[in-house]
């Protein structure tokens, strides 16, 4: 008698008898820990660093501290970025984003190499689909080449609109990746923040309490402590950002303001009557009155924390919303993909990591494999058409620490469709892959014509066994390099890449000429976000 599969339920642990979890990584890579944790938030001289944008109506006299004394503002404006963290070792690559041969994504492999990928002969993409005769499992609506099939590929569309999906394009990554480990220096917010991306509140959030702000590690060439993430993984976490104290409870906004403004007033001209016997006199001196400035320019801005919360936000919650409310309340993983983009998307934020456990689904079936991909990609669509409500650009990379092999069995269930069943860790099929949606129109490739194009949109390539050709580039067999082919395209994104050698002297992607090799896409902003291309 045949054994009947027990399939998981969405956020049930994927517990195996071959393994034990005894690490945090495993923990979360198998569903068993979630995102929780606590929140330090940093004190007011580090809230407002680097402020993007002048919302303040502060007085003429006291704006004018704040932008000669204070810093003023920072005139980095870049692309918003949002980086999704599948812990566990997820399938990217041929069940969801096609990777092909020398040729590009439409480079077939062999059936044999789509098979190892969890597809079966008659869902190969190059054959015809069985149920209509008309078409292949092919899907270019985002630019980037999916199996019409893929999980992530559903999730999104279900999220984002067609003017939407218009305006997005996509490049993927064959890389590998160790299999369940710590050593993956995958996640490249450090280097964004290095390209210039500030934020007006924190520089960086990650929903994970560690220094990359997520599952996998930064580069450590990379990392600055000054701006390590901070932790936001619920609306809570959002408003929490902002304290203005009590007095916004005592007084209306327009009085609290004015009320810190007569403080800076008052401690200024005491300041004048003070030494305080340090060499640096007038260093600390300006460090006191940026305080009280900075005080009641948060107060101006932020002085109801409530304007904040991704919950009263209707672009992102309600009838007109990304999320419905019974999907917001009903799914942890909803309100944490929402935090963050609120905070990322409107430049509070330069970037922000997004982790999602439980990707480590060899679980002898496909149906939970199938569930938990089409989750992520309902929250990859949500961050998308939430930018494109706010009338934003955003860059959004999906990476997971390995991948997952499928020995050709299948699972004819609901849920696994007649896909091959994810039989256990498999380094050697996995990849990453990024999508830029722009707000004026589609990002064009890099290349001459469509041949040269389709070698920009896969960096690198597959043997025909499925197996990344580990000389194909760069980034195929070094996930730090990777990191920086990610950073690279970020700043091309902006016509920058021609200071990528000054900002990453020790980098390792070669000369101009490999670096161009490596970058998908022609410019779409000439330095920040207020110049389009």
């Amino acid at each position: 008698m045949s054994k009947r599969k027990h399939f998981r339920d969405l956020d049930q642990p994927l517990l195996y008898t071959d393994h034990r979890p005894l690490t945090r990584r495993s923990l979360i890579a198998q569903g068993i820990k979630s995102g929780v944790a606590s929140v330090v938030g940093g004190g007011v001289f580090s809230l407002f660093a680097n402020p993007q944008q002048a919302r303040a109506a502060l007085s003429a006299d006291v704006q004018s501290v704040m932008d000669n004394v204070c810093g003023g503002i920072s005139s980095a404006e870049r692309i918003p970025f949002i980086c999704f963290d599948l812990a566990g070792g997820a399938n990217i690559a041929g069940s969801n984003v096609l990777i092909g041969k020398r040729g590009g994504q439409l480079d077939f492999l062999s059936t044999a190499g789509y098979n190892k990928q969890g597809l079966p002969g008659d869902m190969v993409p190059q054959v015809a689909d069985a149920q209509t005769g008309a078409t292949d499992f092919v899907n270019t609506d985002l630019g980037l080449a999916f199996h019409s099939d893929s999980g992530f590929l559903s999730g999104i569309l279900e999220k984002v609109s067609a003017d939407t999906a218009s305006r997005i394009n996509g490049a993927v990554i064959p890389a590998r990746s160790e299999n369940d480990t710590s050593n993956n220096p995958h996640n490249p917010m450090y280097g964004i923040n290095i390209a210039g991306g500030e934020g007006e509140l924190v520089t960086l959030v990650g929903s994970r309490s560690s220094e990359s702000g997520g599952n996998s590690e930064a580069p450590v060439s990379m990392i600055n402590p000054e701006v390590r993430p901070t932790k936001v993984d619920r609306s809570s976490d959002v408003t929490g950002l902002v304290d203005t104290g009590q007095l916004v409870g005592l007084l209306n906004q327009e009085d609290t303001v004015a009320v810190m403004e007569s403080i800076y007033r008052i401690s200024n001209s005491k300041l004048g009557a003070v030494n305080t016997n340090i060499t640096a006199d007038d260093v600390m001196k300006d460090l006191v009155r940026c305080g009280y400035v900075k005080a009641a320019d948060l107060a101006d801005r932020f002085g109801n924390p409530a304007d904040l919360n991704p919950e009263s936000d209707p672009d992102l919650v309600g009838p007109a919303g990304v999320f419905s409310v019974d999907e917001f309340n009903s799914d942890r993983e909803f309100e944490k993909a929402a935090s963050i983009a609120k905070l990322v998307v409107n430049g509070y934020s330069a970037a922000g990591t997004i982790t999602m456990g439980g990707y480590d689904y060899h679980t002898g079936d496909r149906a939970t494999g199938e569930l938990r991909d089409l989750r992520a990609g309902r929250c990859m669509g949500a961050c998308l058409e939430y930018a494109a409500k706010r009338g934003k650009p955003l860059m959004m990379y999906v990476y997971s620490d390995g991948s997952v092999f499928s020995n050709g069995m299948t699972d004819d269930s609901e849920n696994g469709r007649g896909k091959g069943v994810w039989t256990g860790d498999n380094q050697q099929t996995a990849g990453s892959f990024f999508l830029v949606y722009n707000p004026g129109s589609r990002a064009i490739l890099m290349g001459a014509d469509a041949q040269a194009q389709a070698m920009h949109q896969q960096l690198g390539f597959m043997r025909d066994s499925g197996d990344v050709e580990t000389a194909s580039s760069p980034a195929a067999n070094n996930v730090n390099l990777l990191v920086e082919t990610v950073v690279l395209n970020y700043l091309a994104l902006h016509n920058l890449h021609g200071n990528f050698e000054t900002l990453f002297p020790n980098h390792g992607l070669g000369n101009a000429t490999s670096r161009d090799g490596m970058t998908a896409f022609e410019p779409i902003f000439n330095g920040n976000i207020s110049t389009p291309i």
